[in-house]
């Protein structure tokens, strides 16, 4: 059977899908201070400048200012935990909320 479907053309073009239908996006709180929540992601994949060939992101989410940091990939959590503290927390305090995507990086650090 498993030969039969994987051959068939028209087995192939009608595949159903597999995941759940979505539901509505829920709207994020208004802020009322900067630094209170800030947004993380990676820029993955760089040519290597002064040994960095990744950045992480943080962008406050009220004023849209953000922090670049290099990073030189393999990195641990405990490598992402220090630079954070050393460069956002310490200047700016520790924030209420930090919202990321669901990043390969960020679910396989944990």
């Amino acid at each position: 059977m498993k030969k039969f479907v994987a051959t068939c053309d028209i087995c192939q073009q009608c595949k159903s899908e597999t995941m759940a239908y979505p539901s509505l996006l829920q709207p994020l709180p208004i802020l009322d201070r900067a630094w209170e929540s800030l947004s993380m992601d990676f820029i993955e994949r760089l040519p290597k400048s002064k040994g960095k060939d990744n950045i992480l992101v943080v962008v406050n989410r009220l004023t849209k200012f953000a922090h670049f940091i290099g990073l030189t990939h393999p990195f641990t959590t405990q490598d992402v935990a220090r630079v954070f503290l050393d460069q956002v927390v310490k200047m700016h305090g520790v924030p209420k909320a930090i919202i990321s995507d669901q990043d390969k990086i960020f679910t396989n650090l944990l």
